[in-house]
């Protein structure tokens, strides 16, 4: 059974920072692709970032590049997006997300998500 669990979800005032963690269970973590998305309320799901396999590739958002970094540790089977330079607009509820191998655009199995709210 596979497993995503997302943390590091808060309260933080614009121009902040927060780490969401996304763990993962019930597969090979290290063979596939992650990414993370957000939800606003009312809103369509957007793609936030991508991680390859390994790590050494990455993609973003245009909304969030520069300002966020993903990153995995494939030891921990845990991926990692480091939010910097929050701002209103990026208050939603973050998902973590498989990615199917050889698929750039499909995702298998999603997190709970996790709350992210940004005050101005």
């Amino acid at each position: 059974q596979v497993q995503l669990v997302e943390s590091g979800g808060g309260l933080v005032q614009a121009g902040g920072s927060l780490r969401l963690s996304c763990g993962v269970s019930g597969l090979t973590f290290s063979t596939y692709p992650m990414a993370w998305f957000r939800q606003a309320p009312g809103k369509e799901r957007e793609f936030v970032s991508r991680v390859s396999r390994s790590g050494g590739n990455t993609y973003y958002g245009d909304s969030v590049k520069d300002r966020f970094t993903i990153s995995r540790d494939n030891a921990k089977n845990t991926v990692y997006l480091q939010m910097d330079s929050l701002k209103p607009d990026d208050t939603a509820v973050y998902y973590c997300a498989v990615g199917r191998l050889f698929s750039r655009d499909k995702y298998d199995y999603w997190g709970q998500g996790t709350q992210v709210t940004v005050s101005s």
